[in-house]
């Protein structure tokens, strides 16, 4: 189904920011354990911090609003649905500029199976919640026949999506789809013409918790024509060799108005293992919003040379670093904590 849609880049105008508030579960741990207490001070510290910049509402699952707003300011908004985890990149809707829709916006609800059925995944409430957002934004949903997550794309806001092979053709997401139906879907409900493919993401995204290669911890669109992409530096690193070859794939690909690609090389932490296990720390999985950059941050020297890369790239927005190590612990990173609802056309 073709539509005239167009789904904005990050960096355009928000109308707020959607996020989940962790629940108990085997990601976080129990009700009184300090995994879920950890998890969700930092959660909570981005709330807080995107809410200095724009709107922001936070899902907490029924019964969990009370320990929500002990932890988030007061203008940060609060409600209430079921929920299994606190991904909102990925169990979130996908908002586009649509302008068959009344509102001006439409959310697009993609398939969700637990991040390609996951032994440890549950997701009998997650794959709801992308129309109740939407419900509760007050703007129409369209339920897409693809499987994927908010996480497994990245667009420029010009035609241009980038994809991994490894997440949109994976058997346990979509089996028998082809690139080109894969394509056409992607197109259909976010207005884009050009997808350029990744081979695949970073190594520990293949582990038992990984999402088996999302976008948004390997590359990113700062801009029309730039993008930005996880370099490890160190030959010690798996991710090393990972780098290199989707440095050199993005470095000779056109994007969708013809433009070469100018690539910008966002060097990896320094630090190689946490608990025995090499890292998949990244800058790349930075979140976009009004007058800010949210930044991941590791403890790590490269911080502030991310830092200033970043600034140079978005030079009219505030660059904040939020200590992230306890978020990539239990799976990700800031940006896919979030969620943004673009600001209406009308």
């Amino acid at each position: 189904m073709k539509r005239d849609s167009r789904m904005p880049a990050e960096a355009e105008p928000h109308e707020r920011t959607w996020m989940a508030f962790p629940p108990p579960n085997q990601t976080f741990g129990e009700e009184d354990s300090p995994t879920l207490a950890e998890a969700r001070r930092v959660w909570a510290e981005v709330a807080n911090l995107v809410a200095r910049y724009e709107p922001v509402t936070l899902v907490a699952g029924v019964g969990q609003a009370g320990a929500a707003r002990c932890l988030v300011r007061p203008e940060v908004d609060v409600v209430e649905i079921p929920i299994d985890d606190a991904w909102m990149r990925d169990i979130g809707p996908t908002f586009v500029h649509d302008q068959h829709s009344p509102t001006g916006l439409t959310a697009v609800d993609w398939q969700f199976n637990g991040w390609g059925a996951q032994s440890w995944a549950v997701w009998g409430r997650d794959k709801h919640v992308a129309a109740e957002v939407a419900a509760l934004a007050s703007h129409p949903c369209h339920r897409s026949t693809l499987t994927t997550e908010g996480g497994g794309l990245h667009v420029d806001g010009e035609g241009t999506v980038l994809l991994t092979e490894t997440v949109q053709l994976d058997n346990a997401r979509n089996p028998g789809w082809t690139k080109e139906q894969v394509e056409a879907e992607v197109h259909a409900r976010l207005g884009t013409t050009t997808a350029l493919w990744l081979p695949r993401g970073l190594t520990r995204d293949y582990g038992e918790f990984g999402t088996r290669g999302h976008v948004d911890i390997v590359a990113a669109l700062l801009r029309p024509g730039v993008v930005a992409v996880h370099h490890q530096t160190n030959p010690a690193h798996p991710d090393h060799e990972v780098s290199k070859e989707i440095i050199e794939l993005l470095a000779t690909s056109v994007d969708a108005r013809g433009r070469r690609l100018q690539v910008v090389e966002l060097p990896a932490p320094t630090v190689l293992e946490d608990g025995g296990e090499f890292v998949d720390y990244s800058y790349i999985n930075h979140y976009v919003a009004n007058g800010v950059v949210v930044l991941c941050a590791f403890d790590d020297p490269n911080d502030a040379l991310a830092a200033d890369i970043l600034r140079n790239a978005y030079p009219n927005r505030t660059v904040e670093l939020v200590d992230a190590r306890p978020i990539f612990a239990s799976g990700g990173g800031v940006h896919c904590i979030t969620q943004q609802q673009p600001r209406s056309t009308l």
